[in-house]
């Protein structure tokens, strides 16, 4: 799917720049297109002002521009455009030929053209000339300048190509600069989409062993279908603390896909008394502490308060401390503090004792589903959607998580929120 990303933004991206070149250079030969007929349409109305025995306007090279104005007036814009003139007879028939800037015509070619004049002006394509008819004697000894249009071709051929070549090298120079583009532009999308395939696969594997569990105690219950309930009372309690993982696990799923839909990054609601809400999340923990040899300690400041959700907050200590507490081992320690640093807001910091998390780890904590230690997914209970859960929640509340881990076998858990307003 991606390389076939790629290929779309590539191929749309060229087919952008190229109709912008076209674009360009069309306008740019266009507009040579009509200067160069213009300017075969202005030698012929100056041709048409040569008098009938006057010789065309020779350009006088060294004079001054105010001689010139003077000897030739407006008849000074010389032009090397292929151009002669004809004066009809009364039948409308070619009577004399003036050229100039030493035309060659021949009388066949005259006689063609004058016929094909047809109109005040125009093309004749077969004779490739473009013709100028003087109105200004209202018929009588009427004369027809005529232009040769090869000139126009001529000039407009070296344009053409430099276009061409500087569009070719253009889109060659483009598409290199989309290849790397591309795979700047869709590295996020590259990164979702990895994201989300290892995600499918990971909550399809959680899902499958609780289902798992369930089907094969069911199936033992039902081969034992006249045994009471207390009789099979062990079965079906696997059954629901499998079910119950699974409540669990399909909760934190959809608390992360409202996040990613948007619907939980507003949890701001009223302001929160965080050490009495730390206080109550903490109490909890210290049996379990107990029972796995885990000594706790804490340090909670008194009347620290932030904006917030209270039911998020709390589900945010419990997590880091439920991190600790596995991951501390027996004989080992949890200490958490609370306080307010000296640039204001609220800070919690979750330290256990324990073995250090590998250097490389450390990014991809708060990732859904991952986990530093695989062996200890089940016996830990937990689904690596704790941190990421957490994560969201720190987010939602415009605040920074960070980790840290020292070879000294300590991690810390730093959690930064805003002060409330």
């Amino acid at each position: 799917m991606i390389k076939r990303l790629r290929k779309k933004f590539i191929l749309t991206n060229m087919l952008l720049v190229a109709l912008v070149l076209i674009t360009v250079f069309g306008v740019l030969v266009g507009y040579n297109y009509q200067r160069l007929v213009r300017q075969s349409e202005e030698a012929m109305r100056t041709a048409l002002k040569w008098s009938d025995d006057a010789p065309p306007p020779v350009f006088q090279f060294g004079a001054s521009h105010e001689e010139e104005m003077e000897e030739q007036g407006e008849e000074r814009r010389f032009t090397m455009v292929p151009v002669f003139v004809v004066l009809l007879d009364e039948d409308g028939g070619p009577a004399q030929v003036t050229g100039g800037n030493n035309v060659e015509v021949s009388d066949q070619v005259v006689a063609q053209a004058v016929a094909a004049a047809t109109e005040e002006s125009g093309a004749i394509s077969g004779l490739n000339l473009r013709y100028l008819q003087d109105t200004d004697r209202g018929g009588e000894n009427s004369r027809i300048a005529f232009a040769d249009m090869g000139w126009e071709t001529d000039s407009l051929w070296p344009l053409i190509r430099s276009s061409l070549l500087v569009g070719a090298l253009a889109l060659g120079g483009f598409f290199v600069i989309s290849l790397m583009l591309s795979g700047l532009a869709l590295k996020p999308a590259e990164e979702a989409w990895e994201q989300q395939r290892r995600f499918v696969a990971d909550a399809s594997h959680e899902r499958k062993t609780p289902l798992t569990v369930i089907l094969t105690n069911t199936g033992i219950l039902l081969a034992h279908s006249g045994d009471t309930i207390a009789q099979q009372q062990k079965w079906v309690e696997y059954i629901r603390d499998e079910a119950q993982r699974m409540r669990a696990l399909v909760e934190d799923l959809l608390f992360l896909a409202k996040s990613d839909a948007g619907k939980e990054t507003s949890p701001v609601t009223a302001p929160v008394d965080v050490s009495e809400l730390t206080w109550s999340a903490l109490l909890p923990f210290e049996p379990v502490a107990f029972e796995q040899g885990v000594e706790m300690e804490s340090e909670i400041a008194d009347q620290l308060t932030v904006q917030g959700n209270a039911d998020q907050l709390r589900r945010l200590v419990a997590i880091l401390l439920d991190n600790a507490v596995k991951y501390a081992g027996n004989g080992g320690r949890v200490k958490l503090v609370l306080s307010r640093p000296e640039r204001g807001g609220v800070c919690l910091t979750v330290h256990n004792t324990g073995p250090a998390i590998p250097p490389e780890h450390l990014p991809h904590l708060f990732e859904r589903f991952y986990r530093a230690d695989d062996s200890r997914a089940r016996t830990s209970g937990g689904y690596g959607l704790g941190l990421a859960i957490a994560k969201r929640i720190v987010d939602g509340h415009g605040g920074s998580i960070t980790v840290s881990s020292r070879e000294d076998a300590s991690t810390d858990f730093t959690v930064r929120l805003p002060h409330s307003q």
